[in-house]
């Protein structure tokens, strides 16, 4: 049985938060469902639904966020994709006990209140993975 239990959703960096949130509305119709200011991250938040998961749109708000680095470096597009667990924690041990390595080495508070923990790219395949807990 695999942990992973649905996509939660697709994280896409953005200098202008508000003129992506206007591009998703003119294009699809599209209105945002939670906006969030992540301090620990450093980034602001506009959450898209899109049946049951989100695209979430995130722009940095310092110059000193994780997220601003990956701008200047990569540009805009998508950062990372965030996939529901049962049990953050759990899914955390087991895939470090598999070997990979991890951002975060214990599960933190994420958006809308989940509990959430990630896997850094250089053990994915390239991708930032983030583990969510509803």
């Amino acid at each position: 049985m695999s942990a992973l239990t649905e996509l939660d959703h697709v994280g896409i960096a953005v200098h202008d938060l508000e003129a992506a949130v206007s591009w998703y509305a003119e294009m699809f119709g599209a209105t945002v469902a939670h906006r969030e200011r992540i301090e620990s991250d450093g980034v602001d938040e506009a959450l898209i639904k899109v049946a049951d998961s989100y695209i979430q749109l995130l722009a940095p708000y310092t110059d000193s966020s994780p997220l601003a680095k990956f701008l200047e470096r990569r540009g805009e597009g998508i950062h990372h994709v965030g996939y529901r667990v049962e049990d953050c924690d759990a899914a955390l041990e087991d895939v470090k006990a598999k070997g990979a390595r991890v951002v975060d080495e214990h599960p933190r508070t994420g958006s809308r209140g989940t509990t959430v923990a990630f896997l850094h790219p250089k053990s994915a395949f390239g991708t930032l993975i983030e583990l969510v807990q509803e």
